[in-house]
C-alpha cells in the first residue's frame, strides 16, 4: 500500500509567487496507464487486422472519456444519499476512481455511437478492444490496492492484508490493522486470466465477430460476481445483492445471449441468408 507516489514541496518559489506543494498519488498514474496500455494493445490488434489506426485512436480517446464520466456517474448513483446530505463530498468525485462497471456501460454505448456514426464494423471493432479492457483493469486493480480502495472483508487466511496508512483511512476510508481479503487482487488475477484465455481462443474452434467481446463480458460477470462475496462494499444494493452483483446478474445472460445470436447469424450460409432476406 502506497497512495502517495511522490511529494514536492514547491514546484517553483519567485518571491510572492510560489506554485506548489503537489502530491502524486499513486492511483492516479496507475489509472493514466491502465487506459494508455488498454489502448496501446487495441492499435496493435488494429493494425493487424486492417482498421485505420487514426480512428481506432479516436475511438479510444472517447472511450476513456465516457469511461472515466460513467464511472463517477455510477458512483454518484450508488453513493447518492451521502452526496444529497453532504453536496461539498462532490468535488471528492474529482479525484475518485468511480466504479467499473460505471465506466464500462458509459464506454460501450459512445463506442456503439462512434462507430455507428463513423460505419466501423461493430462487433469486429469491440473484439478489438476487448482484451485492452482486461489488461487496463488488471494495472487499474494495482492502483486501487495502492490506493487502499475497493477493500474486501475481513479474514483469517493467510494472504489477508493489513493496510495502516492514516492517509488512505482519511481518504477513502480504509479500514486499518486488520486482515482483509485482498480483493483487487483477486479481481486483477482475474481479469489476466480472462485476458489470457481471450487470447488463446480467439482464433479456436468457429471465431465469428463479437466472440471476443461478449466472451469477456460474460467472464467479467461472473468474475465479478463471485468476488463480490469477499468485497466490503457498502455502497447501494439492488433487490438484496450489491449493484455490482446486480449488473452481472443481467450482463451475464445477456452476454450468453449475444453469444448465441452471433454465432448462429455468423454460422448461416450467405445463399441462405440471400434466401431468408428474399422470403
Amino acid at each position: 500500500m502506497h497512495p502517495r507516489l511522490l511529494e514536492i514541496p514547491r514546484l517553483f518559489d519567485i518571491g510572492p509567487l510560489s506554485i506548489g506543494p503537489f502530491t502524486v498519488y499513486t492511483y492516479g498514474v496507475l489509472l493514466a496507464a491502465a487506459y494508455l496500455i488498454g489502448l496501446q494493445l487495441a492499435l496493435v490488434r488494429a493494425r493487424h487486422r486492417g482498421l485505420d489506426p487514426a480512428r481506432m485512436l479516436d475511438l479510444g480517446v472517447y472511450i476513456i472519456i465516457a469511461a472515466l464520466v460513467g464511472a463517477k456517474l455510477l458512483l454518484l448513483v450508488t453513493e447518492f444519499d451521502t452526496y444529497r446530505s453532504h453536496p461539498a463530498e462532490l468535488l471528492s468525485l474529482l479525484r475518485a476512481g468511480g466504479v467499473f462497471y460505471g465506466g464500462l456501460i458509459g464506454a460501450v454505448l459512445v463506442a456503439f455511437w462512434y462507430m455507428g456514426r463513423h460505419g466501423l464494423p461493430l462487433w469486429t471493432t469491440c473484439d478489438l478492444f476487448a482484451p485492452g479492457i482486461a489488461l487496463g483493469h488488471v494495472v487499474g486493480r494495482v492502483g486501487c490496492l495502492m490506493a487502499g480502495c475497493c477493500w474486501g472483508r475481513e479474514t483469517t487466511l493467510p494472504w489477508g492484508i493489513t493496510f495502516t496508512d492514516s492517509f488512505s483511512h482519511t481518504l477513502v476510508g480504509t479500514p486499518l490493522g486488520m486482515p482483509l481479503h485482498p480483493t483487487q487482487l483477486y479481481e486483477a488475477g482475474a481479469e489476466l486470466l480472462i485476458l489470457g484465455l481471450l487470447l488463446a481462443t480467439e482464433r479456436k474452434g468457429r471465431p465469428f465477430p463479437g466472440r471476443t467481446f461478449w466472451g469477456y463480458l460474460l467472464l467479467y460477470a461472473v468474475s465479478r460476481f463471485a468476488i463480490e462475496f469477499f468485497r466490503n462494499d457498502p455502497r447501494g444494493a439492488v433487490l438484496g445483492v450489491s449493484t455490482s452483483q446486480f449488473i452481472s446478474l443481467v450482463l451475464g445472460p445477456l452476454s450468453i445471449l449475444m453469444l448465441v445470436v452471433l454465432g448462429r447469424r455468423s454460422g448461416t450460409p450467405a445463399p441462405a441468408r440471400a434466401r431468408r432476406r428474399t422470403g
